[in-house]
Parts: structure tokens; sequence; C-alpha cells
């Protein structure tokens, strides 16, 4: 395996893990708010449920955005680093890119 599809592999790895992390939060918070609204209902009174529902609905949402807008690219950490690395690299000049194609 070379290099190139090592890295294939580890990108598609971990956004599966990303992915599979949302689907988790999403079932979690389907069965914990289910319980929730059951408690309520059979104790009565107010409807406080809601409150647990529209908080952890709102991280939920959050967390999906990120699981699956962050996905498109490389991610935000990695397109900074690419920046960077690219910016240093003009600031280096020529000498840096034959140094670092030989390197390691």
């Amino acid at each position: 395996m070379n290099i190139a599809e090592h890295d294939l592999q580890s990108r598609a790895r971990r956004r599966v893990k990303i992915r599979s992390g949302f689907y988790l939060h999403v079932l979690v918070y389907g069965l914990v708010n289910l319980g929730l609204t059951a408690i309520n209902w059979v104790v009565g009174g107010r409807p406080w449920h809601w409150w647990p529902l529209a908080g952890w609905g709102l991280g939920l949402a959050i967390h999906g955005i990120v699981a699956f807008a962050g996905l498109r690219g490389d991610g935000w950490h990695e397109r900074m680093l690419d920046r960077e690395l690219q910016r240093l690299r003009r600031e280096q000049g020529p000498e840096a890119d034959s140094l670092g194609k030989g390197g390691l």
C-alpha cells in the first residue's frame, strides 16, 4: 500500500468515525427524550420535557453541521495547516521546496 492510499484510508476511517458518532448521538437523543416525555406524561403537571428536548436538540444540530459540513473538504484545521505551510514555503523560497522533496 502506497502513502497516498494509506492517507485516503485514514481520511475515510476518520470520516466514518465522525458520522458514526453523530448517528449514535441521534439514537441516544431520541431514546432519552422519549423516556423524558414518558416520565412527564406519567407524572403529569406542566410539560417540562420540551426544555431538554430543545436544548439538546440545538447541540445535536450543531453536531450534525460539524459532522457533515466539515466533511466536504479536509476540515478547517487541515485547510489552515495547508495555508500556513504554503505561506512558510513562499517565505523560504525555492530552496525549501528542494529540501522538502528529498527529505526524510
